[in-house]
């Protein structure tokens, strides 16, 4: 029933995050089953035809099964709108986005767009960000010990990402390693993150700050929007 009720959540965001897309436009799309929700809509909505940018492998292959074209990100210096989900956003759009581990693509397209919207569900939104998800860092694989040596002076907990799908430590799209680091107590979110990409051989964290322009929050009493300029 709960798994019920989160797909409706995630239907009603996805179809108000389409009253946001404009025909013709390049429009970055994140991983996620509201996502999928989304392009499922504008794939059916016949007044919408887009170009899509994606750092998702999933996304871009559905884009393709559903006749959607899908542009290189290298290809691209400009996106007019772009959505995505994460593990938690709070008041002051600061956000998490440890899972899939494709953070530095994901930031990459959020700094591309002139819009960077995230859809959540209510369970999702905080007041502040409570750090129950590990901040993760794709890093060089050289710098490894350095940047748990420099880590765990911020005080965090640092462990290498492994997967049970192979031996050894998960590696990014780009070849690097991904770190998850786990904070407690964090005082200053801004310069935490700033401290962190400060650190030689990280190339990019999962904590988005300063990148969130609106987050569309749906719940079962509808769709909430908290905007950069609110």
């Amino acid at each position: 029933m709960k798994s019920l009720e989160n797909d409706i959540l995630k239907k009603n965001c996805a179809r108000e995050a389409l009253k946001y897309i404009k025909n013709d436009s390049i429009v970055g799309l994140g991983g996620g089953s509201t996502i999928s929700y989304l392009m499922q809509y504008i794939k059916e909505s016949k007044d919408v035809n887009i170009k899509v940018v994606t750092p998702s492998f999933k996304t871009k292959m559905l884009c393709i099964e559903n006749g959607i074209e899908v542009l290189h990100t290298c290809s691209v210096d400009r996106i007019d709108i772009a959505f995505d989900g994460c593990d938690q956003v709070d008041k002051e759009l600061n956000a998490l986005k440890s899972g899939g581990g494709i953070h530095t693509k994901e930031k990459l397209i959020a700094a591309m767009s002139d819009d960077y919207i995230l859809l959540v569900d209510d369970s999702k939104f905080v007041d502040t960000l409570t750090f129950k998800y590990p901040v993760v860092l794709e890093i060089l694989k050289d710098s490894l010990k350095y940047v748990i040596k420099k880590v765990v002076e911020l005080g965090g907990e640092p462990s290498i990402r492994k997967s049970g799908a192979k031996d050894g430590p998960t590696v990014s799209d780009g070849g690097n390693l991904l770190l998850d680091v786990n904070f407690k107590n964090v005082i200053d979110i801004k310069t935490l993150e700033r401290n962190l990409t400060s650190i030689n051989g990280v190339i990019d964290t999962s904590l988005f700050v300063g990148v969130v322009t609106k987050v569309l929050i749906s719940s079962k009493n509808g769709i909430n929007i908290i905007s950069k300029n609110n």
